[in-house]
Protein backbone atom coordinates (compact mmCIF):
# COMPACT_ATOMS: atom_id res chain seq x y z
CA UNK A 1 0.00 0.00 0.00
CA UNK A 2 2.84 2.38 0.86
CA UNK A 3 4.53 1.76 -2.51
CA UNK A 4 1.33 2.38 -4.41
CA UNK A 5 0.66 5.59 -2.50
CA UNK A 6 4.17 6.92 -3.09
CA UNK A 7 4.47 6.13 -6.78
CA UNK A 8 0.84 6.56 -7.73
CA UNK A 9 0.91 3.42 -9.89
CA UNK A 10 1.36 -0.33 -9.67
CA UNK A 11 4.27 -2.10 -11.32
CA UNK A 12 2.86 -4.63 -13.75
CA UNK A 13 6.04 -6.33 -14.93
CA UNK A 14 6.20 -4.63 -18.33
CA UNK A 15 3.27 -6.43 -19.96
CA UNK A 16 3.97 -7.41 -23.59
CA UNK A 17 6.97 -5.07 -24.11
CA UNK A 18 8.57 -6.48 -20.97
CA UNK A 19 7.93 -10.04 -22.13
CA UNK A 20 9.44 -9.25 -25.52
CA UNK A 21 12.53 -7.74 -23.88
CA UNK A 22 12.93 -10.83 -21.72
CA UNK A 23 12.63 -13.17 -24.71
CA UNK A 24 15.13 -11.09 -26.68
CA UNK A 25 17.65 -11.28 -23.85
CA UNK A 26 17.13 -15.03 -23.39
CA UNK A 27 17.44 -15.74 -27.10
CA UNK A 28 20.82 -14.06 -27.53
CA UNK A 29 22.19 -15.49 -24.28
CA UNK A 30 21.77 -19.09 -25.50
CA UNK A 31 24.65 -20.88 -27.18
CA UNK A 32 22.17 -22.75 -29.37
CA UNK A 33 21.22 -19.42 -30.99
CA UNK A 34 24.77 -18.74 -32.11
CA UNK A 35 25.30 -22.33 -33.24
CA UNK A 36 22.10 -22.19 -35.28
CA UNK A 37 23.07 -18.86 -36.80
CA UNK A 38 26.56 -20.03 -37.74
CA UNK A 39 25.27 -23.33 -39.10
CA UNK A 40 22.68 -21.56 -41.26
CA UNK A 41 25.32 -19.37 -42.85
CA UNK A 42 27.88 -22.13 -43.40
CA UNK A 43 25.39 -24.64 -44.80
CA UNK A 44 23.77 -22.15 -47.16
CA UNK A 45 27.00 -20.75 -48.54
CA UNK A 46 28.61 -24.20 -48.69
CA UNK A 47 25.70 -25.65 -50.68
CA UNK A 48 25.57 -22.63 -52.98
CA UNK A 49 29.31 -22.76 -53.64
CA UNK A 50 29.41 -26.51 -54.36
CA UNK A 51 26.37 -26.37 -56.62
CA UNK A 52 27.73 -23.39 -58.53
CA UNK A 53 31.15 -25.04 -58.92
CA UNK A 54 29.48 -28.19 -60.26
CA UNK A 55 27.55 -26.22 -62.86
CA UNK A 56 30.65 -24.24 -63.82
CA UNK A 57 32.89 -27.31 -64.18
CA UNK A 58 30.37 -29.29 -66.21
CA UNK A 59 29.84 -26.36 -68.55
CA UNK A 60 33.58 -25.77 -68.99
CA UNK A 61 34.10 -29.47 -69.79
CA UNK A 62 31.42 -29.40 -72.46
CA UNK A 63 29.09 -31.64 -70.48
CA UNK A 64 25.34 -31.20 -70.21
CA UNK A 65 24.98 -29.23 -66.99
CA UNK A 66 21.84 -28.58 -65.03
CA UNK A 67 20.96 -25.01 -65.91
CA UNK A 68 20.24 -23.20 -62.67
CA UNK A 69 19.97 -19.52 -61.93
CA UNK A 70 21.62 -18.05 -58.86
CA UNK A 71 18.25 -17.44 -57.12
CA UNK A 72 17.28 -21.09 -57.71
CA UNK A 73 20.57 -22.24 -56.16
CA UNK A 74 19.89 -20.07 -53.10
CA UNK A 75 16.35 -21.39 -52.66
CA UNK A 76 17.54 -24.99 -52.89
CA UNK A 77 20.29 -24.32 -50.35
CA UNK A 78 17.79 -22.96 -47.85
CA UNK A 79 15.18 -25.65 -48.38
CA UNK A 80 17.49 -28.67 -48.32
CA UNK A 81 19.86 -27.54 -45.57
CA UNK A 82 19.42 -24.16 -43.88
CA UNK A 83 15.74 -24.56 -43.04
CA UNK A 84 16.60 -27.37 -40.63
CA UNK A 85 18.82 -25.07 -38.60
CA UNK A 86 15.88 -22.65 -38.51
CA UNK A 87 13.70 -25.54 -37.37
CA UNK A 88 16.19 -26.41 -34.61
CA UNK A 89 16.46 -22.76 -33.53
CA UNK A 90 12.69 -22.37 -33.17
CA UNK A 91 12.42 -25.75 -31.44
CA UNK A 92 14.98 -24.88 -28.80
CA UNK A 93 13.29 -21.55 -28.06
CA UNK A 94 10.20 -23.32 -26.68
CA UNK A 95 10.59 -27.11 -26.47
CA UNK A 96 14.11 -26.67 -25.15
CA UNK A 97 12.68 -24.78 -22.18
CA UNK A 98 10.40 -27.71 -21.38
CA UNK A 99 13.35 -30.08 -21.63
CA UNK A 100 15.48 -28.06 -19.23
CA UNK A 101 12.61 -27.14 -16.90
CA UNK A 102 13.24 -23.42 -17.40
CA UNK A 103 9.69 -23.03 -18.71
CA UNK A 104 8.56 -22.83 -15.05
CA UNK A 105 10.67 -19.73 -14.51
CA UNK A 106 9.47 -18.26 -17.80
CA UNK A 107 5.84 -18.67 -16.79
CA UNK A 108 6.54 -17.20 -13.37
CA UNK A 109 7.95 -14.09 -15.01
CA UNK A 110 5.17 -13.96 -17.62
CA UNK A 111 2.18 -15.74 -16.07
CA UNK A 112 -0.18 -14.85 -18.93
CA UNK A 113 0.70 -17.76 -21.18
CA UNK A 114 -0.56 -16.42 -24.48
CA UNK A 115 1.49 -13.26 -23.84
CA UNK A 116 4.60 -15.39 -23.32
CA UNK A 117 4.01 -17.26 -26.59
CA UNK A 118 3.24 -14.06 -28.48
CA UNK A 119 6.47 -12.52 -27.18
CA UNK A 120 8.43 -15.47 -28.55
CA UNK A 121 6.77 -15.03 -31.94
CA UNK A 122 7.40 -11.27 -32.00
CA UNK A 123 11.09 -11.82 -31.23
CA UNK A 124 11.83 -14.91 -33.33
CA UNK A 125 9.88 -14.27 -36.55
CA UNK A 126 11.54 -10.94 -37.53
CA UNK A 127 14.99 -12.35 -36.73
CA UNK A 128 14.39 -15.38 -38.93
CA UNK A 129 13.00 -13.16 -41.68
CA UNK A 130 16.13 -10.99 -41.68
CA UNK A 131 18.28 -14.12 -41.52
CA UNK A 132 16.48 -15.63 -44.51
CA UNK A 133 16.87 -12.46 -46.56
CA UNK A 134 20.56 -12.33 -45.70
CA UNK A 135 21.08 -16.00 -46.54
CA UNK A 136 19.27 -15.61 -49.84
CA UNK A 137 21.14 -12.49 -50.89
CA UNK A 138 24.57 -13.86 -49.95
CA UNK A 139 23.93 -17.24 -51.60
CA UNK A 140 22.70 -15.54 -54.78
CA UNK A 141 25.76 -13.32 -54.90
CA UNK A 142 28.13 -16.24 -54.35
CA UNK A 143 26.42 -18.48 -56.91
CA UNK A 144 26.37 -15.68 -59.49
CA UNK A 145 30.07 -15.02 -58.92
CA UNK A 146 31.07 -18.68 -59.27
CA UNK A 147 28.77 -19.72 -62.12
CA UNK A 148 29.13 -16.63 -64.25
CA UNK A 149 27.60 -17.22 -67.67
CA UNK A 150 27.33 -20.96 -66.99
CA UNK A 151 24.12 -20.45 -65.04
CA UNK A 152 20.73 -19.38 -66.26
CA UNK A 153 20.43 -15.59 -66.45
CA UNK A 154 18.63 -13.77 -63.63
CA UNK A 155 17.94 -10.12 -63.06
CA UNK A 156 18.56 -8.11 -59.91
CA UNK A 157 14.79 -8.05 -59.42
CA UNK A 158 14.73 -11.86 -59.46
CA UNK A 159 17.36 -11.89 -56.74
CA UNK A 160 15.50 -9.40 -54.57
CA UNK A 161 12.22 -11.29 -54.98
CA UNK A 162 13.83 -14.61 -54.09
CA UNK A 163 15.61 -13.18 -51.05
CA UNK A 164 12.36 -11.71 -49.72
CA UNK A 165 10.52 -14.99 -50.34
CA UNK A 166 13.20 -16.92 -48.47
CA UNK A 167 12.96 -14.49 -45.56
CA UNK A 168 9.18 -14.83 -45.35
CA UNK A 169 9.43 -18.62 -45.55
CA UNK A 170 12.00 -18.79 -42.73
CA UNK A 171 9.87 -16.54 -40.51
CA UNK A 172 6.68 -18.57 -41.05
CA UNK A 173 8.56 -21.84 -40.61
CA UNK A 174 9.75 -20.53 -37.25
CA UNK A 175 6.17 -19.70 -36.20
CA UNK A 176 4.96 -23.12 -37.38
CA UNK A 177 7.68 -24.83 -35.36
CA UNK A 178 6.95 -22.71 -32.28
CA UNK A 179 3.34 -23.87 -32.36
CA UNK A 180 4.27 -27.52 -32.78
CA UNK A 181 6.89 -27.26 -30.04
CA UNK A 182 4.41 -25.65 -27.66
CA UNK A 183 1.93 -28.44 -28.29
CA UNK A 184 4.40 -31.35 -28.07
CA UNK A 185 6.80 -30.00 -25.38
CA UNK A 186 9.52 -32.25 -26.77
CA UNK A 187 12.62 -31.29 -28.76
CA UNK A 188 12.84 -34.65 -30.51
CA UNK A 189 9.10 -34.79 -31.14
CA UNK A 190 8.97 -31.26 -32.55
CA UNK A 191 11.89 -31.80 -34.92
CA UNK A 192 10.50 -35.16 -36.06
CA UNK A 193 6.95 -33.95 -36.70
CA UNK A 194 8.06 -30.78 -38.49
CA UNK A 195 10.60 -32.66 -40.62
CA UNK A 196 7.95 -35.17 -41.64
CA UNK A 197 5.51 -32.39 -42.49
CA UNK A 198 8.10 -30.61 -44.63
CA UNK A 199 9.59 -33.54 -46.55
CA UNK A 200 8.38 -37.02 -45.65
CA UNK A 201 4.61 -36.54 -45.99
CA UNK A 202 4.91 -34.89 -49.46
CA UNK A 203 6.98 -37.85 -50.70
CA UNK A 204 4.50 -40.34 -49.24
CA UNK A 205 1.59 -38.55 -50.90
CA UNK A 206 3.43 -38.61 -54.23
CA UNK A 207 4.11 -42.32 -53.82
CA UNK A 208 0.41 -43.14 -53.42
CA UNK A 209 -0.71 -40.96 -56.30
CA UNK A 210 -1.79 -37.91 -54.30
CA UNK A 211 0.93 -35.50 -55.38
CA UNK A 212 -1.56 -32.66 -55.89
CA UNK A 213 -2.41 -32.75 -52.17
CA UNK A 214 1.23 -32.12 -51.26
CA UNK A 215 1.06 -28.67 -52.87
CA UNK A 216 -0.92 -27.53 -49.83
CA UNK A 217 1.62 -28.69 -47.25
CA UNK A 218 3.90 -26.01 -45.77
CA UNK A 219 7.20 -27.17 -47.26
CA UNK A 220 5.92 -27.46 -50.83
CA UNK A 221 3.95 -24.22 -50.48
CA UNK A 222 7.18 -22.57 -49.35
CA UNK A 223 8.99 -23.78 -52.47
CA UNK A 224 6.10 -22.60 -54.62
CA UNK A 225 6.38 -19.21 -52.94
CA UNK A 226 10.10 -19.04 -53.68
CA UNK A 227 10.12 -20.44 -57.24
CA UNK A 228 6.80 -18.97 -58.36
CA UNK A 229 4.54 -20.24 -61.14
CA UNK A 230 7.26 -19.76 -63.77
CA UNK A 231 9.81 -21.95 -61.98
CA UNK A 232 9.98 -25.68 -61.40
CA UNK A 233 9.53 -26.94 -57.84
CA UNK A 234 12.61 -29.16 -57.22
CA UNK A 235 10.65 -31.60 -55.02
CA UNK A 236 7.54 -32.12 -57.16
CA UNK A 237 9.27 -31.53 -60.51
CA UNK A 238 6.34 -29.38 -61.66
CA UNK A 239 5.51 -25.71 -61.75
CA UNK A 240 3.35 -24.19 -59.04
CA UNK A 241 -0.40 -24.75 -59.59
CA UNK A 242 -1.24 -21.45 -57.89
CA UNK A 243 0.15 -17.90 -57.67
CA UNK A 244 2.67 -16.83 -55.04
CA UNK A 245 0.00 -14.92 -53.11
CA UNK A 246 -1.90 -18.16 -52.51
CA UNK A 247 1.33 -19.91 -51.50
CA UNK A 248 1.82 -17.18 -48.88
CA UNK A 249 -1.77 -17.61 -47.65
CA UNK A 250 -1.23 -21.37 -47.28
CA UNK A 251 1.95 -20.82 -45.27
CA UNK A 252 0.30 -18.24 -43.02
CA UNK A 253 -2.65 -20.58 -42.46
CA UNK A 254 -0.35 -23.43 -41.40
CA UNK A 255 1.59 -21.14 -39.07
CA UNK A 256 -1.56 -19.74 -37.43
CA UNK A 257 -3.16 -23.18 -37.13
CA UNK A 258 -0.06 -24.56 -35.43
CA UNK A 259 0.29 -21.53 -33.15
CA UNK A 260 -3.39 -21.63 -32.22
CA UNK A 261 -3.22 -25.32 -31.32
CA UNK A 262 -0.09 -24.73 -29.26
CA UNK A 263 -1.66 -21.76 -27.45
CA UNK A 264 -4.83 -23.73 -26.64
CA UNK A 265 -2.86 -26.61 -25.12
CA UNK A 266 -0.53 -24.21 -23.31
CA UNK A 267 -3.49 -22.64 -21.49
CA UNK A 268 -5.01 -25.99 -20.47
CA UNK A 269 -1.95 -27.85 -19.19
CA UNK A 270 0.37 -27.40 -16.26
CA UNK A 271 3.96 -26.38 -16.92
Amino acid sequence: MTTVAETGQRHNGGQLPGAIAAEWTKLWSLRSTWWSLASSILLTLGYAALTAISVRVQTDNGEVALRLSAPEVAASAVFYLAQFTVLAWATMSIAGEYGSGSIRSTLQWVPIRTRMLLAKVVVLAPILCVLGIGLGASAIGLAELVMGDAGSPATAGDGVEMSLAIGVYCALLGVLTLGIGTALRSVAGTITVTFMLLLVVPMLLAAIGMRAASDYLPGIAGLNLMFGPDGVNPVTGTSSPYPQVLALVILVAWALLSLGAGAALLRRRDA
